[in-house]
């Protein structure tokens, strides 16, 4: 096991390295300087868009703007922003969030290009059902002779879009918070009975598809948010003095790198921790990783432009909301310097010094409506590659892999899962980002188009 660990560790450092932060940063702000800062511009519409304002019910796709952003927020806002968070203060302090808002912010550029080019480039598959995602803007944008770029992406979906990380850390959660503090011994039979409920549960929603994944995902999301925002604001009211304090290392560290723990790959050089807030918030947000277009373009609309707006709300409330609130939870509590808990037990280390008692649990309900919210959403990402590689009529076949796949991520280390799961994203980013590269001038042309039809 520690092989493996170790193989997979070079496999995730390997995949980050230095080319892919150019391609995911460099074509991102190449992105938000081409659309000329529109995330910002266009903000206040995207939200009406997101309300319903411009909704058409007989307009081609098979979900609404709200359910396919909640659709696409149930995968990212999950474990990345309570677990990935953790890790990342664990390893590289305050500063490393403020690399994570910087990768937000270039992600929404990201995001809207990724989006709009899941309508505009919208294939059929074998069935001849209206399909979007990567794989389709690849071969409708740039023509048959890149489909081997489009099935690269596929197949790394296939392993990308698997349960593993966030079943490991609802596990982890479950006995750090619920079985170790109640004198139940952990072992790998009380693993393999959390990996077969969430089987049970999992399978209940993802067999019926993306009706029933969406509209799930529509009801939990918004409540899911809300619960952990006011959670986290009681942390912050407890500990309102240190909350200026941290919000300010937050930025002086980014450039500082004064606060690594030791880890040898950071060395405590600045890029390590540009890279390592990138890599996070790569992991929290998705955005050039591939996933979110494939929700996208499942939605009702004609108007590509206006899903690419709803799109880009996603890494401003996934990672400029959700993430920094679980960042000063860790920081303020100081638990960051005195547990060597990482991951979701850091996570819930905070909650409990701010909430004695109780405040494991609110956040044990939390993690396990993230958790299993994101277990719904990745089954549809994986079963939309695997009808692109082998046919509509062979996609269900996935499910029954993607579920055998709970049962591994619940006996296996934190370490290998997300290591596993964040070398696979690094290789999605490279056909997406390639690919959103080249045709960003059409996404540019249909903007200017949408802006002048709508007087914006």
């Amino acid at each position: 096991m520690k092989t493996l660990d170790s193989i997979f560790q070079a496999y995730a450092d390997y995949a980050w390295g230095l080319p892919l932060l150019i391609l995911l940063i460099g074509g991102g702000l190449y992105l938000l300087v081409r659309s000329q800062f529109l995330p910002f511009r266009y903000f206040f519409h995207a939200l009406n868009v997101l309300r319903g304002k411009y909704d058409d019910p007989n307009a081609p796709g098979e979900i609404t703007h709200f359910q396919a952003l909640s659709t696409a927020l149930a995968s990212t806002i999950g474990m990345g922003n309570i677990a990935g968070v953790a890790v990342a203060i664990h390893i590289g302090g305050p500063g490393a969030m403020f690399w994570m808002w910087m990768s937000a912010i270039i992600g929404m550029s990201t995001k809207f290009f990724t989006c709009t080019l899941a309508i505009m480039y919208r294939g059929k598959d074998s069935n001849g059902d209206i399909q979007g995602g990567p794989m389709y803007f690849i071969m409708e944008g740039l023509g048959k002779s890149w489909k081997p770029l489009a099935v690269f992406f596929s197949i790394c979906g296939l392993i990308g879009a698997l349960p593993v990380f966030n079943v490991n850390q609802l596990k982890q959660a479950i006995n750090f918070v619920l079985l170790e503090p109640n004198g139940i011994e952990v072992t790998n039979t009380s693993n393999i009975i959390i990996g077969i409920i969430l089987v049970i549960i999992t399978a209940v929603v993802i067999l019926g598809g993306l009706d029933r994944i969406s509209k799930t995902a529509s009801k939990l999301v918004p409540s899911m948010v809300l619960l952990y925002f006011v959670l986290v604001l009681i942390i912050l009211g407890v500990y309102i003095e240190e909350v200026p304090r941290y919000l300010a290392l937050m930025f002086t560290d980014a450039f500082a790198g004064d606060f690594f723990k030791g880890d040898s790959f950071l060395g405590g050089v600045v890029g390590g921790l540009i890279l390592l807030g990138v890599r996070r918030g790569a992991f929290s947000n998705e955005a050039g990783i591939g996933t979110a277009p494939m929700a996208h373009g499942a939605s009702k609309t004609n108007e590509p432009v206006r899903e690419g707006l709803v799109a880009m709300l996603g890494p401003a409330i996934d990672t400029l909301v959700v993430c920094t609130l679980t960042a000063l939870a860790i920081l303020v509590t100081g638990v960051w310097q005195t547990s060597e808990a990482n991951g979701v037990s850091l996570t819930a280390a905070a909650f409990n010094d701010a909430m004695p008692g109780y405040g494991n649990y609110l956040l044990l309900i939390c993690i396990a409506t993230f958790s299993i919210s994101s277990l719904f959403t990745y089954s549809y990402y994986g079963t939309k590659c695997m009808s692109f590689l082998f046919g509509a009529h062979n996609k269900h076949y996935y499910n029954y892999f993607y579920i055998a796949s709970i049962i591994l991520g619940a006996v296996t280390p934190l370490s290998m899962m997300l290591n596993l799961i964040d070398g696979t994203f690094a290789l999605m980013a490279i056909p997406t980002m390639t690919a959103t590269i080249i045709l960003a001038p059409k996404v540019i042309k249909e903007m200017k188009a949408y802006s002048k039809r709508m007087q914006l």
